[in-house]
């Protein structure tokens, strides 16, 4: 059969891979779900508070995964949701929350601004810009599919 990936994708892709196995082992060790750590996570990078579609549309992960972890997080008196507009909800920490995203979230959090502060300005920039490059051309191919 032909191989259709490139070696630079095939690298790139194990690379994700174990970035993302490396997040699941560190939700592992710090006692909460992956999707719990994600929802913990979204809404520390927001403050104390969140949108609901925020938390969707920045996790990456599905609407009814949402949903289902912040039952289970809203049951657990880590969350609370209240109505924000017609259509929509605001997540907030309870203060039990606040205290598992200090021991959880905002531990990985620290740890990535550790690993960008050990970098150069330099190796930053070019990391991010290469970064937003790749997911913009990856988006416009996403778009021209749509297309076709």
């Amino acid at each position: 059969m032909k191989t259709y990936i490139s070696k630079e994708m095939k690298r790139y892709n194990h690379l994700l891979s174990e970035m993302d196995s490396v997040y699941h082992e560190m939700s592992l060790k710090l006692g909460v779900s992956d999707s719990a750590m994600i929802i913990l996570y979204t809404i520390c990078n927001n403050g104390d508070c969140c949108l609901l579609q925020e938390i969707c549309r920045l996790s990456g992960i599905s609407k009814q995964t949402v949903n289902s972890a912040l039952r289970k997080l809203e049951a657990d008196g880590i969350v609370y949701l209240k109505p924000s507009g017609a259509k929509n909800k605001m997540v907030y920490l309870t203060d039990a929350g606040k205290h598992l995203a200090q021991r959880t979230a905002v531990r990985i959090i620290e740890a990535e601004n550790d690993i960008f502060a050990s970098w150069s300005r330099e190796d930053v920039a070019r990391y991010l810009e290469l970064t937003e490059q790749f997911l913009t051309a990856l988006s416009e191919k996403s778009k021209q599919m749509q297309k076709e």
